[in-house]
């Protein structure tokens, strides 16, 4: 951790972008939208948990699962490149920026996602889900920035490592500050309910932690020494995920333990929580993304150039593959037999009772997964093209 506190250079670094963070940024995106899918096709997900072991099978457990990296290796990023920013600017005028940001990105949360995710123009539930955790952690980071990068960095870990001590059972007397925090819960009020998915405590420690880690990527940092520390950092985290997580006593609120089969035993030492996403969580994906910086560190080929787009403009793929998932289940609703109306939602779509009974396989889910992200991506790079050709237009760096 020495390496990382020396101080941060006066002048603004003069800096080039990182691919290998594009990279990474856009291939957990691309992840993310399976899981989305999944949301409003699978006929199992208005059924039961995916992560439920006594109903489960293994290939919808795992494709879950892997969508679990999305959410924290984006938060995780997001404090990252806001570190570079920041050697591009002021500290006052990346204080501005980040708050200002994550005050957008809360508000866009309430008004414009939970739309794209209800379609119901009548708001009767707010969903904060990871653009407001992302925008009330930016908001924190912006006043956390006047402090030494090693405080930060410091303060973020001791977070991460920490906030599982305030796991409770779940309880209906849950107070909103608490919910707000720590614990993922729906509150059903007047003029319209809340359903607060991502308690903001942890992932505000996972983007401190990104922006401590920020210094690696530094133009002066060799990147011999960036991938060495990257991949030492990445197993570490593995391995203390396997030590604790063996221990089965601290570190998250569900143990692990022992079923009808090795596989399922396998699937349970794995199946850990993401609201809020616990210490175990947060290792067992930010160590294997680490190695993916560190591995994916080299020019890019005609693949991960396509990658790279979508990480490039992560709000943008966000709103438009929000709306275009929940058009198409519209369509796929009223084609099984249902009224089209029935995906006009009063709160998460596998709450809604007059679902039940729709939904198709995991198969086709995959497939439609493939189409969706190709028929994006011509639209996200006209818009990463039309953000490099009007790169002083301000609105653009909060899209």
């Amino acid at each position: 951790m020495g390496t990382l506190s020396t101080a941060v250079p006066v002048q603004p670094v003069k800096s080039k972008r990182i691919h290998s963070i594009d990279l990474l940024r856009g291939t957990v995106m691309i992840i993310m939208a399976l899981d989305h899918v999944r949301d409003y096709f699978h006929a199992g997900a208005f059924q039961f948990d995916p992560t439920d072991l006594s109903r489960t099978d293994v290939p919808l457990f795992f494709t879950r699962l892997i969508t679990h990296f999305c959410a924290p290796v984006f938060t995780f990023l997001a404090g990252t490149s806001a570190f570079l920013n920041g050697t591009k600017k002021t500290k006052k005028e990346l204080s501005f920026f980040l708050f200002t940001r994550g005050l957008w990105l809360v508000v866009a949360e309430m008004l414009i996602v939970t739309l794209g995710w209800s379609f119901n123009p009548a708001y009767p539930v707010l969903i904060l889900q990871v653009i407001w955790a992302l925008g009330v952690s930016m908001m924190v980071l912006s006043v956390l920035i006047f402090l030494p990068q090693t405080v930060i960095l410091i303060t973020g870990l001791a977070i991460i490592a920490a906030h599982n001590l305030l796991d409770a059972p779940p309880s209906e007397s849950t107070s909103f500050l608490m919910a707000t925090l720590h614990e993922s819960h729906f509150f059903f009020m007047k003029p319209f309910s809340v359903m607060l998915g991502y308690p903001v405590l942890p992932w505000i420690g996972i983007m401190l932690t990104g922006y401590g880690f920020g210094r690696l990527y530094l133009p002066t940092f060799d990147a011999g020494k960036r991938r060495k520390l990257l991949i030492a950092l990445g197993l570490g985290a593995i391995a203390l995920f396997i030590i604790i997580r063996s221990i089965n006593i601290y570190g998250d609120p569900r143990p692990w333990s022992f079923q009808k089969t090795a596989v399922f035993t396998f699937m349970s030492f794995l199946n850990t929580t993401k609201y809020p996403p616990s210490l175990l969580y947060i290792l067992m994906t930010l160590g294997p993304s680490l190695l993916f910086l560190a591995f994916s560190e080299k020019p890019l080929n005609r693949f991960s150039e396509k990658l790279v787009i979508f990480g490039r403009v992560p709000m943008f793929f966000y709103l438009l593959h929000i709306y275009l998932i929940h058009t198409l289940a519209v369509i796929a609703v009223a084609a099984s037999g249902h009224k089209w109306s029935d995906m006009v939602l009063t709160g998460w779509v596998s709450a809604n009772e007059q679902l039940k009974g729709y939904g198709y396989s995991l198969a086709f889910v995959y497939a439609l997964w493939i189409i969706i992200i190709i028929a994006v991506y011509p639209l996200c790079r006209w818009y990463d093209n039309y953000k490099r050709v009007n790169r002083e237009t301000w609105w653009l760096s909060y899209i």
